[in-house]
Order: C-alpha cells, then sequence, then structure tokens
C-alpha cells in the first residue's frame, strides 16, 4: 500500500536521526564487545586455557541472538499492531538499559559466578531489544522516504552500522594506544559501554516526538473499526502467503551478517589472537575499513534506486566473494599490518555493495501490515543462525582444524546463500525504483 502524503524536511530529517540513532547503539556495542572480547574474556570468563576463556566469551557474544528472534516476532508485532513510532520508543530504551549494565558491572574477582551471569543477562536484554530495532527502524525509515530514493534512505541504516564500527575501532584504538594494559583492564575498556547510558534516553525523547509512518497511518485507517491483525493470523499470513520473498531476503541476509561478523568481529580477534599484530594496529585498520562501508553504502543504495536492487546486490556478492578469498589467504600467507589493512579495506569496499540495497530488500518485500514482522523474523533468524555465532564458530574451527584459512569456507557458504537469495528476488526488487512507482 503507497501513499502521496507530504512529509515536510524537518519530519524527515528527524526520522533519520531516529531511525539511525538506536541502530548505530547497537552495532557499536556489538563492535566494542568484539574489539574488547580479550580484556572481557580475561576479568568475566577466567578458564583453565586461554581458548576456553576466550570461547566462552564468544559464546556469551553469541548468547543475545538466541532471544533475537524472540525479541523480533513480539517487536515486529507490536510495530504492525500499535505503530513503528512506539515499538521503536520501547526497543531504545531496551537497549540502553543492556549497554550500560555492561559498562558497570563488577567483574569475576570482585563477586565471583555472579559476574559473567549479570553480563549473559546484559547480552539477553540486548538481545531481545536489538530483534526488534533494526527492521523496526528500517521500516519507519523506508516508509517516511520519497518512493524513488527509497534504496537511498534504506542505506542510511547501514551507514549507521558503519558508523558505529568506525567509533567503535576508533575508541578502541585510542583506548588501547593511550592507556596502560593495567588501566584498560581496570575501567578503560568501561568508557564506550558507559556511552549507552547517556545515548539512549536522548533517542527516546527524539523518538517520542516523531509522527507516525505515513504508509502506516493509510494502513490502519483502511483497516476495518477495532481490527486488529492478532497473532496467529499474522504469522499464518506471512508463513503461508510470502514463502518467496521469506527465503529470498534471508539468503540476503545471510551475506550480510556473515560479512559483518567475519570481517569486522571475528577478524580483528583473529589478527590479534592467530597472527600476532598489535592490538593498535588492528583496531586502526578496522577504522579505516568501516570507513569505507560508511562512505560507499549510501551510492550502493542509490544505485540500486536507478538500476535495480538485484543488479547492484549480484555484482557486490560477486566482487565480495573473489576479493574475500583472495586477500583472506594473502594475508595468512603473509601477515602484516600492510596485507590486514589491504584485505579489510577491499573487502569492505565490496561489502558496501550489498550492504546498502540490503535494508530496503528486506521491507518492499512485505505488505505494509506484515513489513515489521517479516523484516523481523527474516533479520534475526539468519543472523541467529549465521552471524551472531559466526566468531565462535571459526574460532572454533581454526582450533579443530588447525588451518587458518577455515574461516573463509565458512564466507563462501554464506556467498551461496546470498547469491540464491538475490536471483530469487520477487519482480519488483529486479525494476529501478522509478518503474516501480509507474506500475
Amino acid at each position: 500500500m503507497e501513499t502521496d502524503k507530504k512529509v515536510s524536511p524537518a519530519m524527515l530529517r528527524r526520522v533519520v536521526i531516529a531511525s539511525v540513532l538506536g541502530n548505530a547503539l547497537e552495532w557499536f556495542d556489538f563492535a566494542i564487545f568484539g574489539l574488547f572480547a580479550v580484556i572481557i574474556a580475561r576479568l568475566f570468563f577466567p578458564a583453565d586455557s586461554e581458548f576456553a576463556s576466550m570461547l566462552l566469551t564468544l559464546a556469551t557474544f553469541g548468547v543475545g541472538f538466541a532471544v533475537r528472534p524472540l525479541g523480533g516476532v513480539v517487536l515486529g508485532l507490536y510495530g504492525d499492531r500499535v505503530g513503528r513510532k512506539k515499538a521503536l520508543s520501547l526497543t531504545i530504551l531496551l537497549m540502553a538499559v543492556g549497554t550500560g549494565l555492561m559498562g558497570v558491572l563488577p567483574t569475576y574477582a570482585a563477586i565471583g559466578i555472579a559476574a559473567p551471569i549479570l553480563m549473559v543477562l546484559a547480552r539477553l536484554i540486548q538481545g531481545f531489544s536489538t530483534g526488534g530495532e533494526f527492521s523496526g527502524a528500517t521500516t519507519m525509515l523506508i516508509e517516511f522516504a520519497p518512493r524513488r530514493l527509497r534504496g537511498l534512505f534504506g542505506s542510511f541504516q547501514m551507514c549507521s552500522q558503519a558508523l558505529a564500527f568506525s567509533c567503535g575501532a576508533l575508541a578502541a584504538y585510542l583506548l588501547t594506544s593511550r592507556l596502560t594494559p593495567e588501566s584498560l583492564d581496570a575501567w578503560g575498556w568501561r568508557i564506550p559501554f558507559l556511552f549507552g547510558i547517556v545515548i539512549g534516553p536522548v533517542g527516546w525523547v527524539i523518538r517520542t516526538h516523531l509522527d507516525e509512518s505515513p504508509e502506516f497511518q493509510a494502513y490502519a485507517r483502511n483497516r476495518p473499526r477495532g481490527a486488529r491483525p492478532g497473532i496467529r493470523s499474522s504469522l499464518a499470513d506471512l508463513f503461508g502467503n510470502h514463502p518467496r520473498e521469506i527465503l529470498s531476503s534471508m539468503g540476503v541476509c545471510i551475506v550480510g551478517t556473515v560479512s559483518a561478523y567475519v570481517f569486522v568481529f571475528f577478524m580483528p580477534i583473529f589478527a590479534k589472537k592467530q597472527m600476532g599484530l598489535p592490538i593498535a594496529d588492528v583496531n586502526l585498520a578496522t577504522f579505516f575499513a568501516t570507513a569505507v562501508l560508511l562512505v560507499c553504502c549510501p551510492l550502493s543504495g542509490y544505485l540500486s534506486d536507478r538500476y535495480g536492487r538485484r543488479a547492484v546486490l549480484l555484482s557486490g556478492i560477486v566482487a565480495y566473494g573473489i576479493a574475500a578469498y583472495v586477500l583472506f589467504a594473502h594475508f595468512v600467507q603473509a601477515p602484516s599490518y600492510e596485507s590486514f589493512l589491504l584485505a579489510q579495506v577491499v573487502i569492505a569496499l565490496c561489502m558496501s555493495f550489498f550492504w546498502g540495497p540490503t535494508p530496503i530488500i528486506m521491507t518492499e518485500v512485505f505488505p505494509v501490515g506484515l513489513r515489521s514482522t517479516g523484516a523481523s523474523i527474516t533479520y534475526n533468524v539468519a543472523v541467529l543462525l549465521f552471524g551472531g555465532l559466526a566468531p565462535l564458530y571459526n574460532t572454533w574451527l581454526v582450533e579443530a582444524t588447525g588451518s587458518d584459512m577455515a574461516p573463509i569456507y565458512y564466507v563462501m557458504v554464506s556467498v551461496a546463500f546470498g547469491l540464491a537469495g538475490a536471483l530469487a528476488l520477487p519482480a519488483a526488487c529486479v525494476r529501478p525504483a522509478g518503474r516501480i512507482a509507474a506500475a
């Protein structure tokens, strides 16, 4: 269902800020958790071996993803029933609680077994809230955006991820290069997490002063008085009438989420622990790579408006698959700051060409009344199965196989899913936005 209701430039700017802010907070936290994983492992998950300690930390990183599908269904249905605005206001408060809790938790040395238990609880709160954050914020954003520029506006969500990664990597670089190891362990690593306590309430205030999405308002007006879709009927409609949309968009999400969790989260850990690169150099290279994502995602989103989603997706995924294999192998054979920087930057450039169109694809394939729920389920299931546990899978694969090349085969599997998903997208994702609007 489309609407021609005009949106003021001021409200559009406010929606962009509100939608991007919560998503940036979510990914900023994830970035710093990965970048400080070595310290968190030592302080919260002491074990008989360093490998076991790291596995416990990465499992805690992944446990939040176990509740993301639940959060996605609950918050997605809530957004489809009562509106995008109320759902987004709730998610950012939950997110701030989980992030802030991590920043103030006492360590294992102070409170014993309660420390890792509380860390897991904080991850569960974050996981539930982020289950509805990305899809809900993206839905709000594209429903306000001009029809012919929805790919561009949707890409702002991926810019927020890249910006969060860049800020996280820069914060980690500054802290690890300026503080002594003792100060870093004692209090330095907490600083980025405490940022969530500040940004959460600010985001809530901004979101509560938004208008409701024009498309959702039109949908709600046309709905029979007093009728709201029930959970059972909504899920039956979604899975019964839109299986192609679910599977194709999930394939696109799989290649995107694996690229993020392997090359933004796992690779810095791999470079530090397995290849022996200095932690400050690794963080600096990650900052440059995520800056490339930040700059290039809007370009790919705009290109998807002009030439169609599938054309941009396919070219990006193919280039990414080739670059990832060649440059990862080069880094493993000749580990150095230069080879790591080259791999991260070039792979990030290729990633941006399927990251940019992903948010609009996730949402425009579903009708308005199922959009938030459909996007939440496909996104969170893909992230749960293939993304959130990627650092854990790959750490274990390297240890179990004894091969430093093991992670790249995991990436190649995700590329196959991404290509299959892109090829199976409905016709609306093939035509440029101008032709869709005219159709």
